[in-house]
């Protein structure tokens, strides 16, 4: 007799669960829109349908709504493991070693392995990640991760290497609507005792609505059904869908405009020195589900970008960024406010962004100019001989540590891309620059 699993115990669906638990599909064939993923045409879904199958560790990548814990718990369900399962907001190692020491005892007992539920998996740091690597690569455990990170940036490679990705896409609007409609009708798990009927309008709003997004899609449906109930309709409408929506913002997505607005206000407002537009837009992107480190990267760049005349804002978007490795959410919230504010009220000046670009485009024009003979190195007598460095002048043996010298190759040695600004630490350096060029241009011969 096939052991009763982790969610098995749990797949009674009480009357009042949400209309999108009591929907989840139960089998691999129920599951929508993932064909490439876990169709019985894919390499992952036919294992998962080939009886004793070793089922590899394998992490399930993909937006909110497209069926990742379904998947796990169809997974589950199904397979002859034992259970265990984990949260990456929520454990640690320790909770993963009693995992693992009670899949030694269960493994002693009757032989058959543990596969381990890993929700939120990106959330675990370096060393607790490490922990699995022993366990998964002697096979005393399979894990199945859960995330909606990119892998690439948030998993170390030695796991990433003993897993493999699955990805998951959001689901079309024609899946979306045919799960609305089998919700409507489904008289066991769904809404079919209501006699609720939806026009073809309001449907495929609901699909639109959903973005992609099961769970938002049936949520939409169950809000629509209770308000048409209520006002003694049998007919769901476009403006019942409506009502029942409200004015929910789009979900945040790692690829959507609704990501890229939200950061790109954040940068214009560092850049345009609001500190409160700036803490506003980096706590919108934190609620909406985005990875704070994504942010701290961005502040190390504008620190470079857009605020080159401050030298103390670089070291402190870097700090900035450990500071939230280190500690996570919630508390890395201050550690950022903290550079949010700082970054958007210190002086700003993009002269070295604008001179890295304007030099780019020499070098792309120039790639294979010859270094000056005199800036050429010289270890040994050959080159020497060849004339390698003759005739450079060391600064550090002149007044004031300057040589009037051009270190450019001689066709682009009047070519100038850095102008700093009047502001900030750019204003001392503009002074001492200026200085500097006059004396090269009044003793250096120019092309």
């Amino acid at each position: 007799m096939k052991p009763q699993s982790l969610f098995s115990q749990q797949s009674v669906v009480q009357k009042n669960a949400p209309l999108a638990d009591r929907m989840r599909p139960r089998t691999l064939d129920e599951i929508r829109g993932q064909e490439e993923a876990i169709g019985p045409q894919s390499a992952f879904g036919n294992i998962l349908r080939t009886p004793g199958e070793i089922i590899p560790s394998v992490i399930l990548v993909g937006p909110p709504g497209v069926g990742k814990t379904t998947i796990a718990r169809v997974i589950a369900d199904e397979s002859n493991y034992h259970f265990a399962r984990m949260s990456g907001v929520l454990d640690g190692v320790k909770e993963l070693r009693e995992i693992v020491d009670k899949a030694k005892r269960d493994r002693d007992t009757d032989g058959r392995p543990t596969l381990v539920l890993v929700d939120e998996i990106h959330r675990f740091n370096k060393a607790q990640q490490d922990a699995f690597l022993p366990h998964v690569e002697s096979g005393l455990i399979s894990i199945i991760g859960q995330t909606t990170e990119n892998v690439s940036f948030r998993l170390r490679n030695a796991l990433l290497s003993r897993l493999r990705v699955i990805e998951l896409k959001l689901l079309s609007r024609e899946i979306l609507e045919q799960i609305v409609s089998e919700a409507l009708s489904d008289s066991e798990r769904g809404l079919g005792k209501l006699g609720i009927s939806i026009d073809a309008e309001a449907r495929e709003l609901l699909g639109r609505y959903g973005a992609g997004d099961a769970r938002r899609a049936l949520t939409g449906l169950e809000w629509a059904a209770a308000r048409a109930k209520a006002l003694g309709e049998k007919l769901i409408t476009p403006q019942i869908v409506k009502d029942g929506f409200g004015e929910q913002p789009i979900r945040f997505d790692q690829d959507g405009d609704y990501h890229y607005d939200i950061i790109s206000a954040f940068i214009k407002s560092m850049r345009g020195s609001d500190p409160d537009a700036a803490l506003y837009y980096m706590l919108r992107a934190l609620e909406g589900g985005e990875d704070p480190l994504f942010i701290t990267r961005r502040m190390i760049i504008f620190a470079s970008e857009d605020a080159s005349c401050d030298p103390r804002a670089l070291s402190l978007a870097i700090d900035v960024d450990q500071a939230v490795d280190r500690v996570g959410l919630p508390e890395a919230k201050i550690p950022m406010a903290q550079a949010a504010v700082y970054l958007a009220c210190c002086s700003k000046s993009n002269a070295s962004y604008k001179a890295l670009r304007a030099m780019e485009r020499i070098v792309a024009e120039n790639p294979d100019l010859e270094v000056p003979r005199r800036l050429r190195n010289a270890p040994t007598e050959l080159m020497r001989e060849m004339g390698n460095a003759e005739g450079y002048r060391y600064p550090h043996d002149y007044p004031g540590g300057f040589v009037p010298e051009s270190y450019l190759p001689e066709k682009i040695q009047d070519r100038r891309v850095y102008e700093p600004t009047d502001r900030g630490l750019d204003a001392q350096i503009k002074e001492r620059l200026e200085h500097y060029r006059e004396m090269i241009d009044s003793e250096v011969p120019r092309k």
